[in-house]
């Protein structure tokens, strides 16, 4: 995986991000589909595993259980 300068952080950051919000679903955001915990964490794996390691989330997703997964 290419991995990118984050800023001036000295941070190395994957060019592929990975996003969780449909981590369990949720009513809120149901229209983006919802992710099993352990199918998200399978895809969680595959990603450390292909060298990803940006990924995306936010409290908002799945009231915090998308970050809870992570």
């Amino acid at each position: 995986m290419e991995l990118r300068s984050l800023g001036a952080t000295g941070l190395k950051v994957s060019v592929l991000s990975f996003g969780t919000m449909s981590f369990t679903g949720g009513s809120r955001h149901s229209a983006i589909g919802s992710t099993d915990v352990d199918e998200a964490r399978r895809l969680i794996d595959r990603c450390i595993d292909v060298g990803v390691n940006l990924f995306d989330t936010a409290d908002v997703y799945s009231a915090g259980a998308s970050e809870k997964v992570l």
